[in-house]
């Protein structure tokens, strides 16, 4: 009796709607992404691999099968992973070590994992990961999530193993990101800001002040992170080192500067030809920029506005606690990372490794973000059924 009693439950679930707007809104992202990878693209594929369409016949693959794995996570209960917190937090930790192990150097850093063929960077995985492993403990312990040592720091531990891991790589953009992340979890959980902001001043004054020394006394620290300082002097002047670390970030700044109100046109861009390195993947907004000018760039941060608001009302209407903080957890990692982006591009912030959901080539990337939207997708599809 009980087991026919959840086999209907079951059913009534799939039976939902789900948020079409969001939809909608996802595969309009995902249709722009892929014509302006192919754009964006052509130039470095033929020279790389002789074929104008390799990059974007890769991430067409990906593309698909994230879209398969959308549709059947979506009809998944999204509670069922609250009982994987702890394989999710072991397996961060896991993957995230195996990447200094077995992982391969490059550009000064080792991110990625070689199976073959495939090559992924489990970083990507972590970010979800860390969101069901935070929803599901912010739950547990909501009585105290307003005091100060067993409401923030007790849960801001957690993150010393993760961060620390991901900046022996180094990545601190992806670091930045799950620090964000998990933090604007857990201030909707029920965290007091000000103690964020109080923490938040102390621990990165001490960080800073502590940085700053090892880079002084210890030359192997000096010679891993002087990426980063390399990098905050040319977001302060690229054009002192026009032709060297500031190469990408003028180059940008012309892409967009040319493209005016409404662009020169889709495949027009000059920039993509070998002026801006790899431009189907970090910088991919800078060739919107210049092919679809201004409103090109408005539609396309419109669209991603609204996947945020869709995504926040998800979370207001969820049914429980953890569909709630999962939602805004999948939709400020969204959210963040194309502020990043656009910032980066746009030279208002230092150059980071981020990429620009939906549009940059990176097929693990974009798989794992069409299946987080499956389950954003089966919490609206939950909170139809209560509504």
């Amino acid at each position: 009796m009980a087991k026919k009693k959840e086999l209907k439950g079951f059913s009534s679930f799939l039976n939902n709607s789900v948020d079409f707007t969001l939809v909608i809104t996802v595969l309009l992202l995902l249709s722009l992404g892929l014509v302006m990878l192919l754009s964006a693209s052509a130039p470095s594929s033929l020279q790389e691999y002789g074929n104008s369409y390799k990059y974007f016949f890769k991430q067409l693959q990906f593309a698909i099968a994230g879209l398969v794995a959308m549709y059947f996570i979506s009809k998944i209960d999204y509670r069922i992973y609250q009982k994987f917190y702890k394989i999710a937090y072991v397996l961060s930790v896991v993957l995230l070590a195996a990447v200094l192990i077995f992982g391969r150097e490059s550009h000064g850093a080792t991110r990625w994992i070689y199976i073959g063929s495939l090559s992924f960077q489990p970083s990507e995985i972590v970010k979800f990961l860390m969101i069901i492993f935070f929803a599901t403990i912010l739950v547990k312990n909501r009585d105290d999530l307003g005091k100060f040592l067993r409401g923030l720091v007790k849960h801001v531990l957690f993150l010393v193993p993760i961060i620390g891991l991901l900046l022996l790589e180094p990545h601190v953009s992806t670091s930045m990101v799950i620090i964000i992340v998990c933090c604007v979890m857990m201030i909707t959980a029920g965290c007091k800001f000000w103690q964020f902001l109080v923490t938040g001043v102390a621990a990165g004054g001490g960080i800073g002040a502590i940085s700053t020394v090892l880079y002084i006394a210890n030359e192997a620290f000096r010679e891993k992170f002087q990426y980063i300082v390399s990098r905050i002097i040319t977001f302060i002047d690229p054009w002192k080192d026009a032709t060297g670390d500031g190469w990408q970030v003028i180059q940008s700044l012309y892409a967009i500067g040319s493209g005016g109100l409404f662009g020169a046109g889709l495949g027009e861009s000059k920039q993509k030809y070998l002026y801006l390195p790899e431009p189907h993947n970090d910088f991919i907004f800078s060739v919107i920029a210049e092919e679809l000018g201004f409103v090109g760039c408005a539609i396309v941060l419109i669209l991603f506005a609204i996947f945020i608001w869709r995504g926040v009302l998800i979370a207001m209407k969820a049914p429980d606690m953890f569909g709630s903080l999962v939602a805004v957890g999948i939709t400020t990692l969204v959210g963040i990372q194309v502020i990043i982006n656009v910032a980066v591009v746009t030279s208002s912030m230092p150059a980071t490794g981020m990429p620009l959901p939906f549009f940059s080539y990176g097929g693990t990337a974009l798989f794992l973000l069409l299946c987080e939207v499956g389950v954003l997708l089966s919490i609206s599809r939950a909170s139809s059924k209560q509504a």
